[in-house]
């Protein structure tokens, strides 16, 4: 046995103890027996796995008991009793085997987990066993029947969940970022959802980092990229490194992801009449979006008249033009465009009420057509295609949402009204899963609560409803990889809706980190002018720390003196009372002061006669001569 030898660090010391600084010495060491404590080690692992491999065991033959007895009939089970143990045990071995397959077939799947929910109840205790032969589970062994009825409560919630989309809604919990004041009419969310950009009628731009952001919920940057037009619509490109801005003049622009200009659209010449002939949009734009699948195309439509198609690289001149036509063949105003999924169709709603799709490529004919989709005269404020491709929903400025299949656009499949509408960019969004369809409506102020509806896709049947906040929710937005839910509303809020559980990242990740306290000691307290060539007796002392300097302007009473602020009405405590700024004030106030007696005019000319009369100045001298 290793023995520390106590006596080698010999008896405590004071003095040594008190210039070392620690008094450990007086302490005797303590004895070892290595050997023993590797012969209990030893002990402890042998017991344990003797219970491990008995728990197995036992488990194993529970099993294939229970296994071996459900398919044999009383009669069967009177004649294997009689014949011997046996053919029991060979059969046991076969069912062991299978097992065993069963769970390596299983394993090479994508989980485990799914495997399990995906498989009936009767499959996943051959999937156990399989799993304990392998070795997946050490410790004590669980009662029987425990793990089947485990599984088949998961089975029962995901198929619950399945049959009931309101739990699928991520609306748990929720933040709020502050705007502004003024109505947010455009969001944008990059693909990966770790940056959110909101847009108002306040011409500002504002971008949110989730990851940046902690519990005070600031934007990071904020800037006016079209001067004084209001934002009309805001989208990342499929990559997520530029964004789209489409305000209420005539030039479309592309901001890099940090909102410096990437490139600006070329306005058109007014004075053409073809529209096919101008370079680019000649009036105030209405909508915009990315190509889903060209990086560097994008589609914008105004009130020109012209839908078009641009690349970031030639801000020279529009790619390709649409011209939407009323049954009249008259030019009509688009108020919204899409593309569809695959990139291949080009949608727009017009506003004689009319939906228009045109082949991507050829820009003459429409594909498909719908005339009186809505409307006539009212704004169709957002298109928006089903994520499977095949149908299409569309936000009426009547108040009504309705969804349709292209192939056959005579007459909608389904349509909802009384959704009061008030903005040009009201838009609906299609669920991750493609099942339900989401909306905002307006409300006039102080008329109640703006809303978030949903319906269910199949049936248009009005699943949920969330109360966003006392004033319109104008844009919505469900974004597929973090399953959460921003909502742009009318009075300057951008809310995000998520569920802890069934959301990713995003707001989740600023909600837990603290505020950061702002240090009062560090900001400047007058601002250090730096001169390196300044005679010495002109230097000023350099600020070695700001909070030192704060601390001695502290103790000095003059720096410490506050302002006595101005005296308002009349003076008091010897200051004089103050007068406005203004020459007619100051004048007035030197009327009221001015005591002389006015009140008779004569006698104060006359007050003056005696003097004349004696030193003549003005009038005797003049006409002596």
């Amino acid at each position: 046995p290793l023995v520390a030898d106590a006596e080698m660090l010999g008896t405590p010391d004071p003095e040594l103890a008190a210039t070392m600084g620690f008094s450990g010495f007086g302490k005797k060491a303590r004895t070892f027996d290595l050997e023993a404590m590797f012969e209990q080690t030893r002990r402890t692992a042998v017991e344990r796995s003797r219970k491990v491999l008995e728990a197995r065991e036992r488990e194993k033959e529970d099993q294939t008991e229970k296994e071996f007895r459900i398919p044999c009939t009383d009669s069967s089970l009177s004649a294997s009793s009689a014949t011997g143990l046996g053919s029991t045990l060979t059969e046991r071995e076969a069912v062991c085997s299978e097992s065993e397959d069963d769970s390596n077939e299983a394993l090479s799947g994508p989980s485990v987990q799914s495997q399990s929910s995906a498989k009936g109840p009767a499959e996943d205790s051959d999937d156990d066993d399989g799993d304990d032969d392998d070795g997946e589970f050490i410790g004590p062994p669980l009662p029987p029947g425990f793990k089947d009825s485990d599984d088949d409560n998961d089975n029962d919630d995901t198929e619950e969940e399945d049959n009931n989309p309101v739990k699928k809604i991520p609306d748990s919990h929720e933040i709020t970022l502050q705007h502004g004041t003024k109505t947010v009419s455009a969001l944008g969310l990059d693909p990966s959802g770790a940056r959110l950009i909101t847009g108002g009628y306040d011409y500002d731009v504002k971008f949110w980092d989730f990851a940046g952001m902690d519990a005070s919920l600031q934007a990071f940057r904020s800037l006016q990229p079209c001067e004084c037009h209001q934002i009309k619509s805001l989208q990342y490109s499929s990559t997520g490194d530029v964004i789209l801005v489409v305000s209420g003049n005539s030039q479309a622009k592309v901001l890099d992801r940090d909102g410096f200009p990437v490139m600006e659209c070329i306005k058109g010449d007014q004075y053409i009449v073809d529209m096919t002939n101008t370079k680019g949009h000649t009036a105030m734009l209405n909508s915009g979006c990315w190509h889903p699948k060209i990086k560097e195309e994008f589609l914008t439509c105004s009130n020109d008249g012209t839908v078009r198609t641009w690349d970031v690289n030639n801000e020279k001149k529009h790619k390709s033009i649409f011209k939407p036509r009323s049954v009249q063949g008259k030019r009509v105003i688009p108020t919204t465009c899409t593309y569809s999924r695959d990139g291949k169709l080009i949608a727009a709603g017009c506003q004689d009420g009319s939906i228009q799709i045109w082949d991507r490529n050829m820009s003459v004919h429409t594909k498909f057509h719908c005339r009186q989709a809505h409307a006539s005269g009212t704004d169709t404020s957002c298109l928006t295609f089903s994520y499977d491709g095949t149908v299409l929903a569309s936000r009426g400025g009547d108040d009504t949402l309705k969804i349709w299949d292209i192939r056959q656009f005579k007459k909608p499949l389904n349509s909802a009204d009384g959704l009061p509408s008030f903005f040009p960019m009201t838009d609906c969004c299609f669920s991750p899963d493609d099942k339900i369809l989401v909306t905002g409506t307006s409300v006039k102020k102080g008329g109640g609560s703006g809303k978030l509806f949903f319906f269910y896709r199949e049936t248009f049947q009005k699943l949920y409803e969330i109360e966003v906040t006392d004033a319109s929710v104008v844009r919505c937005l469900w974004h597929p990889k973090l399953n959460q839910i921003m909502v742009g509303t009318g009075n300057g809020l951008a809310k995000v809706y998520y569920d802890p559980v069934k959301s990713q990242r995003g707001a989740k990740l600023c909600v837990v980190k603290t505020k950061r306290k702002e240090r009062q000691a560090e900001t400047l307290t007058q601002d250090y002018i730096i001169t390196p060539h300044a005679l010495p007796m002109f230097r000023e002392p350099r600020q070695r720390s700001t909070r030192k300097q704060l601390e001695k302007d502290r103790l000095d009473p003059m720096k410490s003196h506050k302002p006595e602020p101005p005296v308002a009405g009349a003076g008091r405590g010897g200051r004089v009372g103050t007068h406005g700024v203004t020459l007619s004030s100051y004048i007035v106030k030197n009327i009221a002061l001015d005591k002389t007696d006015d009140s008779n005019p004569r006698e104060a000319i006359l007050r003056h006669a005696k003097e004349a009369e004696e030193n003549p100045y003005w009038v005797a001298p003049a006409y002596a001569k």
